[in-house]
């Protein structure tokens, strides 16, 4: 959706930027209530939107319905008790019969009303430096554990905190991810040699970034099916200050793929997904998508952890990774990786953001034997 308005905004010139932002408001809080308050005509759907998804008095409550105005800070609950239409969560988030296990679906469901935050994430030796010229700067922000910085989403960061140099812009829970990352570490303390790691799904380099902050003098290489992308990654590589690194284009759902690099240590699958975990950030996914994706990339995560599998040493590691809420995509496909690629799980986990304003993902840490 942002896309679309970015292009829509392009070439209708006439709106300025009060007008851009409120639109962009509107059209984000309508998608939030997925498919809940279908035969509710949608001018009306659009005022419950905005009422539900705001925790500020605004100009469109005040001159549409200036009686929930005043009661926006209410909770969900509340605020539904106020709404003379029927509210269905199974309409908000049709899906939950595929969720992971452990996810509270009603906290879930009612999370994609909520605008998730921005997540810093501090390198090595910054902080001080960030957090000065954050306070420096007035902004408000809110420090979790020792590196990871929320504020709220719409934060202008850029001219004040140098990206991927002093901070990396990524979510809590992908954050969360250095969990795993560490274990590995662990496990790989013994090993002679520097440790190889390939972030096969390198996509911009976010977790690459990690992995060379969190392990440090490891030989590094990254891929991705789109040679544009690892050109962002090498533009952020360069501002990180990772100056050696493999890097190669490859497709690696195609059965004929063959690397003509070596074993690695700890093979990195960010693997394509659904996205369902980040769609408080995409709500329209909760519009227009459909259930049949699940499968289709259920059997691409497949595909891909098939393939990269000869390519981890004996007795050496994959990280699989998810940004969906979905167990078909998450526990199932753990479960094939360990039937079919002679792999033991080390430790898997559902990385919960929903009530944090946050992504919610997945991770496991698999050793092949």
């Amino acid at each position: 959706m942002a896309t679309y308005l970015k292009k829509h905004f392009g070439s209708n010139k006439k709106f300025g930027s009060k007008d851009r932002k409120q639109i962009a408001h509107l059209c984000y809080c309508f998608y939030r209530l997925g498919k809940a308050f279908a035969t509710v005509a949608i001018e009306e759907k659009i005022v419950i939107a905005v009422f539900l998804c705001s925790t500020e008095a605004n100009n469109v409550l005040a001159n549409l319905k200036p009686e929930w105005n005043e009661q926006v800070n209410l909770s969900i609950e509340e605020k539904l008790s106020l709404i003379k239409y029927p509210f269905d969560r199974a309409q908000l988030f049709p899906f939950a019969a595929e969720l992971s296990d452990g996810i509270d679906i009603n906290t879930f469901a009612e999370s994609h009303f909520i605008q998730p935050d921005l997540f810093l994430r501090i390198r090595p030796g910054q902080r001080e430096k960030v957090v000065s010229k954050l306070t420096a700067a007035a902004i408000s922000f809110e420090i979790i554990g020792e590196s990871c910085i929320a504020l709220p989403n719409a934060t202008k960061i850029e001219e004040v905190i140098l990206p991927d140099k002093e901070t990396v812009v990524q979510d809590y829970s992908s954050q969360r991810v250095g969990e795993f990352l560490n274990a590995a570490k662990e496990l790989l303390s013994d090993s002679p040699t520097k440790v190889r790691v390939w972030d096969c799904c390198a996509a911009s380099g976010g977790k690459a970034i990690m992995a060379y902050d969190l392990m440090p003098g490891i030989e590094l290489t990254v891929s991705d099916i789109r040679n544009s992308i690892l050109t962002n990654l090498q533009n952020r590589f360069t501002e990180a200050g990772i100056k050696k690194y493999n890097s190669f284009v490859a497709d690696l759902s195609d059965s004929s793929f063959v690397s003509h690099h070596s074993s690695y240590d700890l093979m990195i699958a960010d693997v394509p997904c659904s996205g369902s975990g980040t769609w408080g950030r995409t709500p329209e996914q909760l519009h227009f998508f459909n259930a049949k994706k699940i499968e289709e990339y259920a059997s691409l995560q497949k595909k891909i952890v098939t393939n990269i599998a000869p390519y981890i040493r004996a007795n050496g590691y994959l990280l699989y990774i998810t940004c969906s809420a979905f167990k078909k995509e998450n526990e199932e496909v753990v479960s094939c990786i360990q039937e079919n690629l002679q792999m033991e799980l080390v430790k898997m986990s559902v990385l919960k953001g929903y009530d944090k304003k946050a992504d919610t993902m997945f991770a496991a840490l698999l050793k092949k034997k």
